[in-house]
């Protein structure tokens, strides 16, 4: 008998056009912490992860898509995105349900998410802030957020 893929929880977070090797480094270890199951990147803003020092793209599967559309074309099955942008329609963090299965997407923090991304996100989360946060820190408080949730159950 095969396992219901369905139940199977499992998350991965990823930037879409990354500004700087540190943030992206930064991120990536924060999701290994964290229990990511992979992590990702959107665009061609990508490079090497100096910053990235327990080598998480070496501990775990990484994927890099051209294209949000190739990123799209490649999701696995059942999975939900949720995109992290501060936008009218986006929920606040505190408030959030975290999927079982999903990926986490966030935006560059001189463009943030790009149009086609909010418009494709299952969800759009948010949290209190006056300005734009660093794209590390905005991942690091959401796979946090997720981890208090899951361990509230």
């Amino acid at each position: 008998m095969q396992p219901d893929n369905f139940t199977t929880e499992f998350f991965g977070i990823g930037i879409q056009n990354g500004k700087t090797p540190e943030n992206l480094g930064v991120l990536w270890r924060t999701a290994q912490n964290m229990g990511a199951s992979f992590i990702f990147t959107i665009g061609n803003r990508y490079a090497n992860q100096a910053c990235d020092t327990h080598n998480s793209v070496k501990s775990m599967p990484y994927f890099h898509y051209k294209t949000f559309d190739d990123f799209y074309n490649h999701l696995p099955k059942g999975v939900r995105i949720v995109g992290v942008e501060k936008t009218e329609d986006a929920v606040p963090l505190e408030d959030f349900e975290h999927p079982k299965r999903c990926v986490y997407l966030l935006g560059a923090e001189d463009h943030g998410l790009s149009n086609q991304a909010i418009e494709k996100s299952h969800f759009l989360v948010q949290f209190e802030s006056e300005y734009s946060l660093n794209v590390a820190v905005a991942g690091s408080i959401v796979l946090y957020d997720r981890s208090r949730q899951k361990s509230r159950q």
